[in-house]
């Protein structure tokens, strides 16, 4: 049998537009040969739908546009996802399903295991699938589930059910999961290596189709996947991008395939290849075509601009320069020229007059009090309002150019440089940004060699360096990733040898900024723990402070 993985992006309650790119692609499918068409995990509606699925009329849309569907593709068999309702007056009112679809007939297979836990909150919205059945089709018994039901191989104790042992029972000749696998630098290969104990658990090829595409943080990167019965991956669907790929089921039966065809590209590749798409998207999405940015002639700036000139056009990318009386001139001179690199707008706007005036206003309510952060954080949220100004006078998103170990710690300023309607590398480490500069710069100089050598500054006050306020980045973001991503506390930290003094102090900086992250706009996602949905942290609490 020829199978058609269908590996599209789609847009939360974007009915129509949804509705017909499954249609189309699954006539171009058809035409080509294709005698099952499979999609993704709630294809109909876009995922994560979240608290769309508590009003009755969104899921009256989705049942609505299966029906369009399933009317257009009479003679076409396929497979999507959708909500569906509970006929049973207990339980919550919705199933996630896969939908099979031919010839008037719909089959639903629902969802057993309902993840909760980092991005994840289906059992807020679903009933957890009690009993398991296969679809048979073309002489074929097809053990079919959804995303998370294949992550039980290794009995994980978060559930007592395993679908596809339920499913053993009726002897299947081939597996297929249909998925929405948010990306994270490392998922790609603990996906792949999942599958793959399935596939070697149950001696069944395997067909998994997943999501691409940005939904506002939350960022998919494809990679579907064909696995042979021996093991190997025997066809990859490509990372960040639209498509659809036929695969005959009978020679994923052979044992023909003797390596994996998918290559996973490095760290950092995928990184890039990421935030480029969900500038991309978030844009699409919204409607919105230009952004605007603070360029300062710092790397995390310089970055940020690079990623979203590649996202969205240079020429679509403002950058306005706000030097002060503390700016460098080496500093101004990067930005102009990673500007004119790139063929991007821009346009220098001095703030030293505006300062000023700030400072002649509140003269005598310091009352000669010294120079401290309130000076600096007034500079930081001068340029915030210009930015703001012009973003509301020609339509800009403003780009947040913070990275994460900022955010952690707090290093920024409410209202000023943590403005924005998106964060570009807010998840994103100031090691991880530098290796990301580099990145950049493989194949020549994007970004000015000065901007990555020189030693990271603010430049809010004379002569200053993040070293002045913050440990070393090198020390500064191990401790990090072991608190935020791996969850170790104090005393774990310090039998991996760091310091007492630097784990308080920071730990303590971590939490007592959480305040000003619960204001910061949406992350863009790229770590296995971002903040934001995936992070929920009290703002007001005593633990570690």
């Amino acid at each position: 049998m020829k199978i058609a993985l269908a590996q599209l992006n789609y847009h939360i309650g974007n009915f129509e537009a949804n509705t017909q790119k499954i249609i189309q692609t699954a006539q171009s499918a058809a035409s080509k040969g294709a005698e099952l068409v499979v999609f993704a995990e709630l294809a109909i509606s876009g995922y994560p739908p979240r608290d769309f699925l508590e009003f009755d009329d969104f899921i009256s849309r989705c049942e609505h546009e299966l029906e369009i569907i399933a009317s257009a593709c009479h003679d076409i068999p396929l497979i999507v996802g959708s909500p569906v309702r509970n006929p049973s007056p207990k339980g919550k009112r919705l199933y996630n399903a896969a939908v099979f679809l031919h010839k008037g007939e719909k089959k639903y297979f629902k969802k057993g295991l309902l993840p909760n836990y980092d991005v994840f909150d289906e059992y807020r919205y679903f009933e957890p699938a009690k009993s398991f059945d296969i679809l048979q089709f073309k002489g074929q018994k097809i053990a079919l589930t959804v995303c998370e039901d294949l992550w039980n191989v290794s009995d994980n104790p978060l559930y007592t059910i395993n679908p596809m042992e339920e499913l053993m029972r009726h002897e299947p000749d081939l597996m297929i999961n249909i998925a929405a696998s948010p990306f994270d630098y490392h998922q790609a290969v603990k996906r792949r290596e999942v599958l793959r104990q399935n596939v070697k658990r149950y001696g069944l090829p395997l067909i998994y189709v997943n999501h691409v595409g940005a939904q506002t943080e939350l960022l998919f990167d494809g990679g579907s996947l064909a696995f042979a019965q021996n093991g190997f991956v025997a066809e990859a669907l490509p990372f960040f991008e639209e498509s659809v790929q036929l695969v005959d089921s009978e020679r994923l039966h052979q044992n023909q395939i003797q390596a994996d065809q998918q290559q996973v590209p490095s760290k950092m590749s995928l990184i890039h290849d990421a935030l480029v798409m969900g500038i991309r998207n978030y844009f699409q999405k919204l409607g919105f075509k230009k952004a605007i940015l603070g360029l300062s002639g710092g790397i995390d700036s310089a970055v940020t601009m690079v990623l979203a000139a590649r996202a969205l056009g240079s020429e679509n990318v403002f950058a306005l320069l706000m030097p002060s009386q503390y700016s460098s001139d080496h500093s101004v001179n990067d930005a102009l020229e990673l500007a004119k690199n790139l063929g991007s707008p821009y346009q220098t706007t001095p703030i030293a007059s505006i300062y000023q005036s700030y400072e002649n206003e509140l003269k005598s309510t310091f009352n000669g009090l010294p120079f401290d952060v309130t000076e600096e954080n007034i500079q930081a949220r001068i340029r915030g309002v210009l930015l703001m100004a012009m973003s509301n006078k020609f339509g800009y998103i403003l780009l947040n150019t913070s990275n994460k170990s900022e955010a952690a710690v707090g290093y920024g300023t409410l209202y000023g440089d943590m403005n924005g309607g998106l964060s570009v590398l807010g998840d994103v480490y100031k090691t991880e940004v530098f290796a990301l500069a580099r990145f950049i710069n493989k194949d020549g100089e994007v970004i000015p060699e000065n901007t990555i050598t020189k030693p990271p500054s603010a430049e809010l006050r004379p002569d200053q360096k993040d070293s002045d306020s913050l440990p070393d980045y090198e020390i500064l973001d191990q401790l990090l990733f072991y608190y935020i991503e791996e969850r170790k506390g104090p005393d774990q930290l310090m039998a991996m040898g760091f310091e007492a003094g630097i784990v308080s102090r920071v730990l303590k900086m971590v939490n007592t900024n959480e305040y000003k992250r619960y204001q910061t706009p949406p992350i863009l996602r790229v770590s296995p723990k971002a903040f934001g949905m995936g992070r929920r942290m009290p703002i007001v609490a005593k633990y570690l402070s």
